[in-house]
């Protein structure tokens, strides 16, 4: 008989140590509940789960073709549904074992065709049913802002990732800092979000999809909250990209340090 994990070892090995607050908030605690259900059958592998966050997530798109108020609701809901099975695929991995690099991939790739369905379902449904040109003009603002989180996400990891090798290669390995006591009330702010497992980067990619495809459509409001999120989401990226501008501008510096710092080769 397979042993069934508690929600509590469910949510120690699973839990991200920092998430988006939407997660955390409104994901998580049904997300761990479900794999709590489903992980003692090895057949619901991660790849299965991903594939069937992407049918949920056909099945959004086909009620936001239907453009009536009520199943534009459904759709957000199904949508809703949709990213709650998404989070559960990672979740079985880091629970069973189960993961694989082509796991990985294959959650990235259906996550981003799920998002240019759903847009394109969304806001080309609401042109036909208004003839109004700005749903279009924001369907594309939609797509191309998703795609652009994320490359630029993992481009922006990659680079700190390097500058971070290149450092500790120089220093030759690891080297211990005394940690740096924060005060004031920024400071606050961060260790309040932190016991809650909650990211300082609050309007990320995953705040951006939930604002686009559930509250604008839950609301009726959708051109306004798309058009919103977008900006929130340009803010939030620019800051990001800000302080990427400043430690490569530090890093010369930084590595010089490293190597003069390093042990004399014996």
């Amino acid at each position: 008989m397979v042993r069934r994990s508690s929600l509590r070892e469910i949510r120690e090995q699973t839990y991200k140590v920092r998430d988006a607050w939407w997660t955390v908030l409104l994901v998580d605690p049904v997300a761990a509940r479900l794999v709590w259900l489903v992980a003692p059958y090895r057949w619901i592998t991660p790849n299965v789960l991903t594939a069937g966050a992407t049918l949920l997530g056909l099945g959004s798109a086909a009620c936001f073709l239907l453009q009536d108020r009520w199943w534009v609701v459904a759709g957000a809901l199904l949508f809703h549904v949709s990213f709650i099975v998404d989070c559960m695929d990672g979740k079985i991995a880091r629970l069973n074992g189960t993961g694989s690099m082509f796991g990985t991939w294959l959650d990235f790739m259906f996550d981003r065709v799920r998002v240019f369905i759903c847009a394109c379902a969304l806001f080309g449904g609401q042109y036909a049913r208004t003839g109004s040109v700005a749903y279009l003009w924001v369907m594309l603002g939609v797509i191309f802002l998703d795609l652009f989180r994320y490359l630029n996400g993992q481009q922006m990891a990659k680079v700190r990732t390097t500058m971070r090798e290149q450092i500790l290669e120089a220093r030759g390995g690891p080297v211990l800092t005394a940690a740096t006591v924060q005060r004031g009330p920024r400071a606050r702010v961060r260790q309040f979000l932190a016991e809650r497992r909650i990211r300082t980067h609050l309007f990320s990619g995953i705040e951006y999809e939930m604002t686009v495809f559930i509250i604008g459509p839950l609301t009726g409001w959708i051109l306004q909250f798309a058009v919103v999120a977008g900006v929130l989401l340009l803010i939030f990226e620019l800051r990001l990209i800000y302080g990427l501008w400043r430690s490569t501008r530090a890093f010369p510096v930084a590595l010089a340090r490293a190597h003069a710092e390093a042990p004399p080769a014996r």
